[in-house]
């Protein structure tokens, strides 16, 4: 048996420049250093929420208050991204071709399970997914291989027959750091940057579930 371990941000949605919108702002707003791509690709994609806090907030916030501008962030990118929330081109097709082949389907992502289904609510392949696992369900995030390994082990499926598709460079290293075949996506970055990896692609037209099955062979 074969499975799929989908992150979310960049991966089933673009929604990285909606993130980063809100990141900026945050920032701005409480003089902290300037949001660049760079920096966000470096130090906040992929990385979960509060962590992010503790790294740029925590010397001069207590948790408490790290917790509510965490939660006027995400409210602040919820109402930019609400009315363009859609799926990266091919996926809902891809996923049922895999799915109708035998593979079990996962998302594992470092986003709260709000943010989840926030995303998820609003796409036609939620139906698809088997297992769901989020930012807090594990006590390292990525690049640790925790959050892939706990999909896999709820899947009932071993390491070594699990593909990840990942757009950030801290996905990737968890998905190679467990073991597992992994997909880049480029909606973040060069396929270039994303090496070690299987495979590359821009959106899921250019795979079919034959070429995944051939990964494993």
């Amino acid at each position: 048996m074969y499975a799929a371990i989908f992150d979310m941000d960049g991966t089933l949605v673009d929604n990285n420049p909606y993130h980063f919108k809100a990141w900026k702002q945050l920032f701005e707003q409480h003089n902290r250093v300037g949001v660049t791509p760079e920096l966000y690709n470096e130090k906040i994609s992929g990385v979960p929420g509060m962590v992010i806090m503790r790294n740029f907030f925590g010397n001069d916030h207590t948790e408490e208050q790290m917790t509510q501008l965490f939660a006027h962030k995400t409210r602040n990118y919820k109402e930019i991204y609400a009315p363009h929330v859609t799926p990266i081109n091919g996926l809902e097709r891809f996923l049922t071709a895999l799915k109708n082949a035998g593979f079990k389907l996962a998302v594992a992502s470092s986003a709260t399970e709000a943010n989840i289904e926030f995303v998820l609510s609003r796409l036609p392949v939620k139906h698809l997914f088997d297992v769901v696992v989020d930012g807090l369900r594990v006590s390292k995030s990525k690049p640790n291989p925790d959050i892939f390994l706990k999909a896999a082990k709820d899947l009932g499926v071993s390491p070594e027959n699990c593909v990840v598709f990942e757009d950030s460079l801290s996905g990737v290293k968890a998905g190679n750091a467990a073991g597992m075949k992994v997909v880049g996506i480029t909606t973040s970055h060069t396929s270039d940057e994303l090496q070690p990896v299987s495979q590359v692609i821009t959106d899921y037209t250019e795979l079919t579930e034959h070429d995944v099955k051939a990964l494993f062979e």
